[in-house]
């Protein structure tokens, strides 16, 4: 059987009182997307945060391509392969789109900052930060302030940014946030070509998208996952209806 490219394993996470992650397990096989979906402060954040390595759960173990990786910071989690889009702008907005692809690429590869002319003449770092712009709809705004794009070119920057990562999976928090109609159905469009070069963790309010694009979906409320399952699955669970969903069983 094919091994997941992300197991997180009985995780938990207390804030005093308050479980956060409560003996929580999700995992994500090649080609797969896999949706993460629950109510506002279900404790998505806090798990996204763990799996990133941001915030160290109180127990439980995540492993990403066979490594356990639980002990380890953010960076060396991205150099493994694991590529991020936040629900929050992470983007340096005065500088140009090409210039945040290029940040990017730097990161990917583990070296130093440098003087920014220089890295900005580097054609190791520029070749990728082009490719990854060209992907996402983006090369012709390569030399536009990031401040001056649309909320949805920004997301699309984001995922370029991601793109230069190589990464082996993706964890993707929200890309659809702000964007209209049309652009989340382009979005939805690449994200559902995107698996096949990596699969995707996917965090999403907009059910749509959601129902579009998950192979899996795991619902989770107050810290726990109470139901894992294909998108009819989901439909049909009457405590997802009644937990997230706020639809009351047919009498």
């Amino acid at each position: 059987m094919t091994e997941p490219v992300l197991r997180v394993q009985n995780i938990c996470k207390s804030f005093g009182a308050l479980k956060a992650s409560d003996d929580v397990s999700l995992d994500l096989y090649p080609g797969e997307i896999h949706a993460l979906i629950g109510p506002n402060g279900a404790g998505k954040s806090t798990l996204i945060k763990q799996i990133c390595g941001g915030l160290m759960p109180d127990s439980g173990r995540i492993e990403v391509l066979g490594r356990d990786v639980t002990t380890l910071d953010t960076v060396a989690r991205a150099r493994m392969g694991l590529g991020r889009t936040f629900q929050i702008s992470s983007l340096a907005m005065e500088f140009t789109v090409l210039q945040n692809a290029v940040l990017g690429a730097l990161g990917a590869r583990g070296k130093a900052f440098r003087f920014f002319g220089n890295v900005m003449k580097d054609e190791t770092l520029l070749a990728p930060a082009r490719r990854a712009l060209e992907r996402v709809g983006l090369e012709e705004d390569a030399s536009r302030r990031t401040a001056d794009l649309s909320h949805g070119q920004r997301r699309q920057l984001e995922v370029a940014v991601a793109l230069t990562l190589e990464p082996r999976l993706f964890l993707l928090d929200e890309p659809m946030a702000g964007l209209g109609g049309g652009g989340s159905k382009a979005l939805t469009a690449f994200l559902d070509e995107l698996r096949h070069e990596a699969p995707i963790l996917l965090v999403e309010h907009d059910m749509d998208a959601v129902f579009a694009l998950a192979d899996r979906i795991s619902v989770l409320v107050y810290g726990k996952v109470i139901a894992t399952g294909t998108a009819e699955d989901i439909r049909a669970n009457a405590e997802v209806r009644r937990a997230y969903l706020g639809e009351e069983d047919a009498a």
